[in-house]
């Protein structure tokens, strides 16, 4: 298993693994399949993302295959900047159980303190997702709230908790 930060050549990958994220866990995401393949060029987009500032997406690779991905960004704004979110978790299925999630949050987390500016990490999960809640609770972070009806997979509400880290 390799875990690395990916890069602009990395952007295909990432979208497929993307693209089976959305198929496979619907609720867990703000967008949707649907959208996501409407999209005008999104292997470029990703390749954009990717170099942005600030922005540093990890993935786990057994043996060349991209099986697992997580996205820290850093808020831009000076008021903001001492915050970070996590977007875009995911293990594909043939993953889940080896403790690749866990160790992509652990580099993501390694990123964001050797940043020296990011003081707090943010994220947001699905309350009936028990497996991500438990690794983020055993990784530090705490519910500050819960959002009822925050999305809606046709006739289907979810609730999400939102979590924080605090690294200092």
């Amino acid at each position: 298993m390799e875990f690395r930060r990916l890069v602009a050549e990395d952007a295909s990958a990432y979208w497929e693994l993307r693209l089976e994220a959305l198929q496979n866990s619907p609720e867990a995401f703000g967008t949707s399949y649907e959208e996501a393949i409407q999209r005008d060029n999104p292997i470029e987009r990703v390749k954009g993302n990717l170099k942005v500032k600030g922005n540093y997406t990890f993935g786990a690779f057994d043996q060349y295959k991209l099986i697992g991905m997580v996205t820290l960004t850093q808020e831009s704004s000076l008021k903001m900047k001492h915050r970070a979110n996590i977007f875009a978790m995911y293990v594909s299925l043939a993953g889940r159980g080896k403790g690749i999630g866990k160790s992509l949050m652990e580099l993501a987390i390694d990123q964001a303190k050797d940043s020296h500016e990011i003081e707090k990490i943010n994220l947001c999960v699905v309350s009936s997702n028990d497996i991500a809640k438990n690794l983020y609770h055993k990784l530090g972070f705490v519910v500050f709230g819960t959002e009822e009806m925050a999305l809606k997979v046709g006739d289907t509400y979810y609730e999400e908790h939102h979590m924080s880290l605090i690294l200092k």
